[in-house]
């Protein structure tokens, strides 16, 4: 004999779902609009009578009960080229997406970079439209944090802003992971190696993770005793062609350099291409140690030595933060730091 479930004629109604249930009605609303004050066994019979009655929420209905939208944009101030094709921002999202799993709320990506892109995402951000919103690649100049906040809505950022790192900066919610300690134990560990002339190819200096990870090598210099050497720094943007381009300007400047943290691994891999055009054997010749431990890290050619960032765990606590300030939770502190760990292999 065979088992159907039983789905009422018309459409399943609130009661119809909390007699399912055997709970109150309050109960059935709570589950549905995610309220954490439900006993593990409630919900999973709400959850179950939902199913077996194939209930869908009036979202109109709702939202003017709850004042919510149930949507969360997450808002990326980069090209669609850079946020489809590196690895970076995928993990972000697969993070964000299984940190919302649980809860009623849809995420919406949106990639600003153009004026018009600007005008149409600050035109959409309002408590109309979504409950809350995840800033990632943060520039210092960008007026998103602060638009948002005087708007009211409980906004979490991917990283801290470069503005964040001075002294008395205005506090925010931000989820991160430890850049300058990440930075610092990578050049420890080519000084352990035995390398003198260490450079250094530095991110975007209006992002936070950028002044970080920079923060982080001059730190390790000068906890040797040495100078820093400012011919050993150069500037990229995260990408594979800046780090191509400031790797030939160090040979230029420094053509005894014998080693080079670079602050991403795009970069890092850029950095290889161009020794090995200059008959630079890796790590021979230059030890390379790069910072992402991206799918490119494994892929390089000798493959890479690196600095692991825990990508995806950032995109669920992000969500996980932005999910408590929308719910008005009590929260122990207003960031979340990650930690990092060396991945050593072939090129240092």
């Amino acid at each position: 004999m065979t088992t159907q479930r039983t789905r009422s004629l018309g459409r399943p109604t609130l009661d119809a779902v909390a007699a399912r249930a055997g709970v109150g009605r309050g109960t059935v609303s709570r589950v549905v609009n995610g309220s954490p004050q439900v006993s593990p066994e409630a919900r999973a019979a709400v959850q179950q009578a939902i199913a077996e009655l194939g209930y869908v929420p009036n979202r109109a209905a709702r939202a003017l009960v709850t004042q919510r939208t149930d949507s969360v944009a997450l808002v990326v101030s980069e090209s669609g080229d850079r946020v489809f094709t590196e690895p970076f921002f995928a993990g972000i999202v697969r993070g964000v997406s299984s940190g919302l799993l649980e809860t009623p709320l849809q995420l919406w990506l949106a990639m600003v970079q153009s004026p018009i892109e600007r005008e149409r995402v600050e035109h959409h951000l309002t408590n109309q439209h979504v409950d809350g919103v995840l800033l990632l690649s943060l520039h210092d100049a960008d007026p998103l944090p602060t638009l948002l906040e005087e708007r009211g809505l409980p906004t979490v950022l991917g990283g801290r802003p470069a503005r964040m790192l001075q002294p008395g900066a205005q506090p925010a919610h931000y989820v991160d992971v430890d850049n300058v300690g990440g930075a610092r134990h990578a050049v420890e560990y080519l000084f352990a190696c035995g390398r003198r002339r260490i450079a250094t190819i530095a991110g975007t200096q209006d992002m936070g993770a950028g002044v970080a990870r920079l923060t982080g090598y001059r730190e390790a210099v000068q906890a040797t005793g040495a100078g820093l050497n400012p011919d050993l720094i150069s500037y990229g943007d995260f990408s594979e062609g800046s780090g191509a381009a400031c790797m030939r300007r160090l040979l230029e400047v420094c053509p005894d350099l014998d080693a080079v943290f670079v602050a991403s691994d795009l970069m890092a891999f850029g950095a290889l291409r161009t020794l090995r055009e200059a008959g630079r054997r890796v790590p021979e010749d230059v030890a390379v140690v790069g910072f992402d431990d991206a799918p490119v890290a494994r892929q390089a050619d000798p493959p890479l030595t690196t600095v692991f960032q825990p990508v995806e765990e950032m995109g669920r606590q992000m969500a996980r933060l932005l999910v408590a300030r929308i719910r008005g939770d009590d929260l122990p502190a207003n960031h979340i730091l990650l930690d990092t760990h060396m991945v050593r292999r072939a090129s240092a």
